[in-house]
Order: structure tokens, then C-alpha cells, then sequence
């Protein structure tokens, strides 16, 4: 019942796990910290015991639904010399599109089920939503260390419902990358620095979007014309060859995003800015932060020249 409707509410896949300390991965983040591998990056390291125990975000709680929201799209900027940004970034926020869904769905599981007492996340507090997705059947972790989904690929935002709702667990399926390596081999910072182990630190999505200060020179000529973001290792994902376009109408670009030619880009007024991003994930890195990054990526062409 409750799949039922979070595919009626837009969610491609659902799946429940047991809310429970996450034995395996304390390890692993426990290492990528004190490795600086978040970089600046601080709020990662902050409510560690709560990203490894979902009972200490929502005291009593018994189950983890964790759903997949794709965001997929075969739309492309007209100037294939313009600045490139994340496909997740072309339309609305999806912190706000995706929490409607999950606040329908936590409704309709009280109104069938009776009082539950839960919360919902969309990557906006303390939880490791691959971790859970894993375990709740989802995929598996690939070697960018992107959940990857057999039928459906990579392309999707991950949420979750943390509740007091006890449920038939789903577990976790095979790993099936095998001996592929082409996110390893393309990523343009090498920030992939091992099968399943990614130097946050070190990629675009960082540089373009975490770093507030000037980018390191020595990353000119790297970014590969991105702006805000990198799509780069789902890109080359062979299991991204079954990722189908969403249906979500607020991913959709604005009409004047994907017309703009590299010049519209590197004249960007704030006013534009504004315009065109006022409910995009883009406004995060602000206005003079994605003019950072379009001088850096000007700064390299010259230099590249």
C-alpha cells in the first residue's frame, strides 16, 4: 500500500530496511574525516552518531522507507561550447519538490495506518542516504560511490521516511559493476581515488559548489566546462543506458536556461542570475560564486589557449 503510493506520488522505487546502527559504514566515514576528504565541508562532520543511528533523529523508531525520485533528462544547452551545470540543478529545488511528496505520503500512511510518529529527509539533515537505500534494496553503491539502480541507473535523488512503523525489510541486492572502471577513468580531478572511494575534497561538485574560496590554480584546465556541478561518472555509466527522462514537470529548465550561448553566460548580470535560478538549486552557490566559477573556467581557456 504504501509502495502503491509513493509510485502515484512520483517516487520510481521504494523499499524498507530496519532503523538501526549502521555497523559497516562507521568505519568508513569515521575514516573519510579524519582523512579531510569533506574538505571544507565541516557540517559532515558534525552529528556523526546521528548519520549512523536513525533512533537518535527520531527516538522510537523502527523503520527507514527510503524512495528514489529520478530527475533524469535528455535536454541539452543549444551552444555546446556553454558552461555546463548538473541536470539536478536544471529546474526547481528539489529539497522542496521532493519534501511535498514525502509529507503526502507520511499523511497517507497516518490516515490508513493510524497515528505514526516519524519525520522526513531529502538531504538536508545527518542521514546516509545511500547507506539506507542500499539496504533497503534500492541498488548498490557503484565505484563513484552513486547508488546505481539495475533497472533504472543512477540519475535519481534519494529520501527517506525515519518512523516508528515496523515493516517487512527489503535486503540489499548484488553489486553488478564487475570489472568496469569508466567513472575512474573519466573523472577530470581524480577525485574517484579507488574503487568505491571518492576524495570529496577533490571534485567539481565541491570546487563549484562547497568551496567558498578562490579555486586551487593547479585544478585549471580540469573542470571540463563545468559550472555548477559534474555529471561526468553517470554520464559514462554503462547502467545509465536504462535511465528513461522524468515526468516531473517542475524539473523541467527554464525556457531561457538552455538557449543561453557561452557568452550569455560569462555577460550573467545579477539580475539574470536571479531570473533564472530564483528557484533552482544553482542559488545556493549565490551569484558571485557562479561568477567565480565562470572566470575559472575563462581563466583556463585562456591559459589552455
Amino acid at each position: 500500500m504504501i509502495r502503491a503510493e509513493a509510485r502515484r506520488l512520483g517516487f520510481g522505487f521504494c523499499g524498507f530496511s530496519e532503523a538501526c546502527f549502521l555497523e559497516d559504514e562507521a568505519p568508513r566515514l569515521e575514516h573519510w574525516l579524519k582523512n579531510n576528504r569533506h574538505g571544507e565541508m565541516g557540517y559532515m562532520a558534525n552529528h556523526f552518531d546521528k548519520r549512523l543511528d536513525p533512533r537518535k533523529l527520531v527516538p522510537g523508531a523502527r523503520s527507514v522507507i527510503s524512495l528514489l525520485y529520478n530527475y533524469q533528462t535528455e535536454a541539452r544547452p543549444s551552444d555546446p561550447d556553454a558552461p555546463k551545470i548538473s541536470k539536478y540543478a536544471y529546474g526547481q529545488d528539489y529539497h522542496h519538490v521532493i519534501k511535498k511528496r514525502l509529507q503526502h505520503l507520511m499523511h497517507f500512511i497516518g490516515e490508513e495506518i493510524g497515528e505514526v510518529d516519524g519525520r522526513v529527509f531529502v538531504d538536508s539533515a545527518p542521514v546516509l542516504d545511500k547507506a539506507w537505500a542500499k539496504r533497503s534494496g534500492l541498488g548498490w553503491i557503484g565505484k563513484h560511490t552513486n547508488l546505481i539502480n539495475k533497472e533504472q541507473g543512477s540519475w535519481f535523488f534519494i529520501a527517506e521516511i525515519i518512523s516508528d512503523l515496523e515493516l517487512v525489510q527489503d535486503g540489499p541486492v548484488k553489486d553488478y559493476c564487475g570489472d568496469c572502471t569508466r567513472c575512474i577513468d573519466a573523472c577530470p580531478t581524480d577525485a574517484i581515488t579507488a574503487p568505491y572511494q571518492v576524495d570529496g575534497s577533490k571534485c567539481i561538485s565541491y570546487f563549484t559548489i562547497e568551496l567558498k574560496e578562490a579555486i586551487p590554480e593547479e585544478m585549471q584546465g580540469r573542470f571540463d566546462n563545468w559550472a555548477f556541478g559534474c555529471d561526468t561518472c553517470q554520464d559514462v555509466c554503462p547502467w545509465n543506458r536504462f535511465s528513461t527522462p522524468h515526468s516531473e514537470p517542475l524539473f523541467d529548465p527554464h525556457p531561457d536556461l538552455l538557449k543561453m550561448s557561452k557568452s550569455d553566460w560569462e555577460d550573467m548580470t545579477e539580475e539574470v542570475f536571479g531570473a533564472l535560478f530564483r528557484k533552482s538549486a544553482v542559488k545556493r552557490t549565490k551569484y558571485a560564486g557562479l561568477k567565480r566559477n565562470l572566470q575559472f573556467l575563462q581563466t583556463s581557456d585562456t591559459a589552455s589557449s
